[in-house]
């Protein structure tokens, strides 16, 4: 029955065959409506099969108290039908569905897991559902839109140019009126929807059609006398919108809410997206009571569970990540911080989507993932700016509190784990996205990350003893605070991880850092130690490396002042601490006139300064170890605060004739070395005018030096210095920079003698004369072989006497090498001797020709090692060649590969591929002695491919491993644990990097050999590979300490 009610459907809304040419449009359609409805009223009553159809439908249009026979509008009139066949449908989907559901499962069938479910009686085919959207459509474009206000949803005539015809084809004032034909199409609409089937369709194209009826029905407002639905009609109409709005998928709900506002009334600024221009443009002005229900209701989704997520779902799905897209991610957030008007109070709508937009941070889908984080990230940092006490309360802390419980864990609490690793990790990724990513610093953002930087240096500092995914994260944050914070805060900060000032909001005390399972960190209760001295060294050797890694933090600010501020601000204390000792020396401490109390704490005191002075000296030899002096002193504002610290020191104590400071020798040539640097600044080819302001603060501590420092070339040098700065460089002594340089060279002259003799007995002594190859020693008492011709030579080569044959091939080799200009035009020519003289029986001969075939190879390498490969793998192509004796030639030509192996160098990565090809291709060679040859080039060649290895390691491993565990003849055994044992040996300290992903494999193999392997050979070869990859790792875990000379500038 359900295929004849749509096929009663299908002949009301199938076109009219034929129309007039001369008719219009709106008069063809209102002939083919009036045409197609009387042609279904005919159909029903005569055909047969149609007759259960006719029955259901009267018994509908008895039930539908809407029905009006009596109406002379005839769209209307098809209207009614179309509503009628609907509900018809509906019925009997609904009455088919149930009786499915209540019967009882098939007994005679037995159903497999493999069977296919019984299809529901509501599936509709793809025709039956194209026949039913058009009957939907035709209700919706005849029935509903047409009876809807001005600037009501979108109008028909925006729609399409069929909208404009049937917005001329309605006729208003017949009966039954507007306000009751758009009330009952809306209920049939939403009664057919409650079917699964149906909802599907009406929902997918017409949800907003049938959203701004509702509203139009329940919420437009009236004058009493003009009314069209009762007041529970009204109330009906509201609860279905909410109904309605509550079970479709929320970013459409909120997709359509925005369009039924309507654009002009909140089109936004001229830098509005320019894709949504000409949707915008389309909708109408909508009514004021329109926007403000859409506002309330859209304001309702936004607080609902989920809310931020569907606002921005419906806004930025569909989008293309272009400029468009941020300006829209920058628009939901200004959406998501202002709050609403029917918001009961502005704290519980923070309380509710703060929460919810730290969850748009945890999106994990790739696709949206961005966009989300995108909005979130903007959200925070709008929120943090126009509402910051808010933000504080509901958005900060939340997201810090991870890092905050770090400060604030105790044992009482939490017995074993304070922090679990997910919590930490969400948390600095979270921070990350907001500080780093958003990069917009704000007094509150800074303020809320100080209070935790502690922490997150700590954690940072255990991340770098270990690998861990949270290092960069840490060092971004990090990095992040001290470059966007003042100076005097950043400055703070590092006297805090320095260890200069107490430390505050640090890990607690009971707590400590430890290894999570999945890459991260976790924070758990620290370990009680009984050994005092052991927690002693504990304590200074994580000093010693946080210092360390401060450095190193301080190592990436290579574009910032800081570095180099807090350098000259340790130096000015350092200073000023030059002056304290002296008054300390100078008051003695009268313990005759101090209580017992009195005395304990003025020992404490000295006590705890003298610590800070070793703290203070500590961080300044670290920085000057670990930092290079061109970002200590990248301006020259920063030298000559460093000179002016320098020189200040030195004028500490002038006055005491006795010091003995005085003539330290180190301070001495301390203070030369800086007034050099001062008079080379001075002798700039140009010296600006900020440069001589800025050195202006020089001239109190020179004018000290130039009158009381007891070396008169000290002053008159600080006196020059003095009237260069002074006259901003009219007065200038004759060589500054010269007499400062002479002031400065301390060193004796001989020592600078006993340096310079080694270079000059190296330069002085003959030069040696360098080894020749062995062709050349052999003829160095025959005659020039130049003075004979190149072709014969040639003809020698072929001679039946071996020593003359083998004196020519080695001629021949020469002048290859040499590159003399008849050898490379007969370079064919030389490669045919060298490959026939290859099969020679004496060694003497063959051995000459591997040698030329080699240095051949070596000039040559492009068609000659094709060629060497080529008969390497299938055996001697020449004709002339013997075929017995094919497997000799072959080795041979192996041995020719394993030499120009060695001589390829820096070229190997580029021309070895070819041969690692070959090699692995020769270990399955059928003959035993291919294979260990095959192994024994692939050795010598992969120990000089170093990086280029990387790709081909995994095949490598696999065959080496299958090789060492599978084949049955020793000598191939050896070979291919030796190859092992030359790799570990070739790569050395780059084994770790190079054959990372399969170095497992191979240790696992070489101890498969040592423990199971009958040939005492490749034990011994598999006991020196272990050897070299045991150096490899002991040198890779325990580096090497380096022995450096260092210059420390003392106080």
């Amino acid at each position: 029955m359900t295929s004849a009610i749509l096929s009663a459907i299908n002949i009301l809304t199938k076109p009219l065959g034929e129309v007039s040419a001369q008719a219009s449009q709106q008069a063809a359609l209102h002939a083919a409506l009036g045409a197609n409805r009387a042609l279904l009223l005919e159909r029903l009553q005569s055909d047969s099969s149609l007759q259960p159809v006719r029955s259901l439908r009267e018994e509908v249009k008895a039930a539908a108290g809407w029905f009006c026979s009596e109406t002379q509008d005839v769209t209307w009139s098809f209207v009614q039908e179309c509503l009628l066949l609907l509900l018809t449908l509906t019925r009997h989907l609904t009455d088919e569905l149930k009786r499915f559901q209540e019967a009882p499962p098939p007994s005679g069938n037995i159903r497999t897991p493999e069977a296919a479910p019984p299809l529901p009686p509501d599936v509709l085919s793809v025709s039956q559902q194209k026949t039913l959207g058009a009957a939907l459509q035709f209700v919706v474009s005849l029935g509903l839109c047409p009876y809807l206000t001005a600037g009501v949803g979108v109008p028909l005539g925006r729609r399409s140019a069929f909208g404009s015809v049937v917005e001329k084809l309605i006729r208003r004032e017949a009966s039954p009126p507007a306000g009751r034909r758009l009330l009952t199409t809306t209920r049939v609409l939403l009664q057919a929807a409650e079917l699964a089937t149906l909802a599907t369709l009406v929902f997918t194209r017409h949800l907003g059609d049938v959203m701004a009826a509702l509203c139009q029905l329940g919420y437009e407002p009236h004058r009493e006398e003009d009314r069209p639905l009762r007041p529970d009609e009204r109330r009906s109409c509201k609860e279905d919108l909410r109904n309605l709005l509550g079970k479709v998928y929320q970013p459409i709900v909120i997709k359509e809410l925005l369009i039924l506002q309507g654009g002009p009334k909140q089109s936004g600024p001229s830098g509005s997206p320019v894709g949504s221009s000409s949707s915008r443009a389309a909708l109408g002005s909508a009514p004021a009571w329109l926007r403000r229900l859409c506002g309330q209701l859209l304001s309702e989704r936004l607080m609902q569970p989920n809310g931020v997520q569907a606002v921005v779902r419906a806004i930025l799905e569909g989008g293309t990540g272009g400029d468009s897209d941020w300006r829209k991610c920058d628009a939901v957030a200004r959406i998501l911080v202002a709050c609403p008007q029917q918001s009961a109070s502005a704290d519980g709508y923070f309380r509710l989507v703060c929460p919810q937009v730290l969850e748009l941070l945890h999106i994990r889908d790739k696709l949206t993932a961005l966009q989300f984080q995108r909005v979130a990230t903007r959200a925070a940092l709008l929120m943090v700016q126009e509402r910051p006490g808010f933000a504080q309360q509901y958005l900060l802390a939340p997201l810090l509190a991870p890092l905050r419980r770090c400060i604030t864990a105790s044992a009482e609490e939490h017995s074993q784990v304070a922090v679990e690793e997910s919590e930490l990790t969400r948390c600095l990724e979270d921070v990350y996205k907001v500080w780093v990513v958003g990069s917009s610093p704000s007094a509150a953002l800074l303020a809320a990350l100080e209070e935790v930087v502690p922490v997150v240096f700590t954690l940072f500092c255990f991340t770098k003893q270990s690998v861990s995914h949270l290092r960069g994260p840490c060092l971004e944050i990090l990095l992040w605070f001290l470059s966007h914070s003042e100076t005097s805060a950043s400055l703070s900060s590092l006297r805090q991880l320095s260890g200069l000032r107490e430390r505050r909001n640090d890990v607690a005390a009971e707590f400590q850092f430890a290894a999570g399972g999945g890459g991260g960190v976790r924070l758990h209760c620290r370990q009680t130690c009984s050994d005092e001295d052991e927690e002693l060294y504990e304590k200074l050797s994580g000093e010693q490396w946080r210092l360390e890694c401060l450095m190193q933090l301080l190592a990436q600010l290579k574009d910032s002042d800081l570095p180099g501020d807090f350098f000259l601000d340790l130096l000015q204390e350092l200073t000023s601490w030059a002056a304290e000792e002296e008054m300390e020396g100078d008051d003695e401490l009268d313990v005759a006139a101090m209580t017992l109390l009195e005395v304990e704490r003025q020992l404490l005191g000295g006590a705890e300064r003298r610590a800070g002075r070793l703290t203070l000296l500590q961080v300044l030899a670290v920085m000057v170890e670990c930092l290079q002096h061109d970002q200590l002193l990248r301006r020259t504002s920063q030298v000559v605060d460093f000179m002016a610290s320098l020189l200040q020191r030195a004028c500490v104590g002038l006055g005491a004739a006795s010091r003995p400071s005085v003539g330290n020798p180190v301070e001495s040539q301390t203070l030369s070395m800086g007034m050099g640097l001062v008079a080379t600044l001075l002798s700039a080819p140009q010296v600006s005018p900020e440069d001589y302001s800025c050195m202006s603060r020089l001239l109190p501590p020179l004018e000290a030096l130039s009158q009381r420092h007891p070396d008169a070339v000290v002053q008159e040098l600080a006196s020059n210095l003095r009237a260069v700065i002074a006259t901003r460089g009219a007065y200038r002594p004759d060589d500054l920079a010269g007499a400062a340089a002479a002031r400065g060279s301390t060193e004796p002259e001989s020592e600078g003698n006993n340096r310079q003799t080694p270079a000059s007995t190296h330069s002085s002594s003959p030069q040696q004369p360098c080894p020749t190859g062995g062709g050349e020693r052999t003829s160095a008492g025959d005659p020039d072989p130049d003075d004979k011709p190149f072709s014969d030579w040639l003809l020698e080569a072929c001679d039946p006497d071996v020593p003359t044959r083998a004196f020519a091939l080695r001629v021949l080799t020469q002048r290859v090498r040499r590159r003399d200009p008849e050898a490379v035009q007969a370079q064919e020519k030389v490669l045919t001797l060298f490959l026939e003289n290859l099969e020679h029986e004496d060694a003497f001969v063959y051995l000459s020709a591997i040698q030329g075939l080699a240095v051949l190879a070596d000039s040559y390498p492009g068609r000659i090692l094709q060629r060497l490969l080529k008969d390497f793998q299938h055996g001697p192509s020449l004709p002339s060649s013997n075929k017995e004796r094919s497997l000799e030639t072959r080795l041979k030509v192996g041995e020719v590969l394993m030499r120009a192996s060695r001589a390829m160098g820096e070229l190997t990565p580029h021309l070895g591929r070819p041969l690692v090809s070959v090699f692995l291709r020769g270990t399955r060679d059928a003959d035993q002695s291919v294979r260990a040859s095959s192994l024994s080039n692939l050795g010598e060649l992969c120990q000089r491919l170093d990086y280029s290895l990387g790709p081909l390691a995994q095949e490598l491993s696999s065959c080496l491993t299958a090789l060492i565990k599978t084949e049955r003849e020793a000598e191939v055994r050896r070979a291919a644990v030796h190859v092992v044992a030359q790799l570990l040996r070739g790569l050395s300290d780059k084994t770790t990097q190079v054959l990372k992903d399969v170095l497992l494999d191979l240790y696992r193999a070489l101890k498969w050999v040592v423990r199971s392997d009958p040939d005492e050979v490749a034990v011994l070869h598999a006991q020196l590979a272990l050897e070299e990859l045991d150096d490899v790792m002991r040198r890779f875990i325990f580096p090497g300490q380096k022995l450096e000379k260092k210059i420390v500038v003392l106080p």
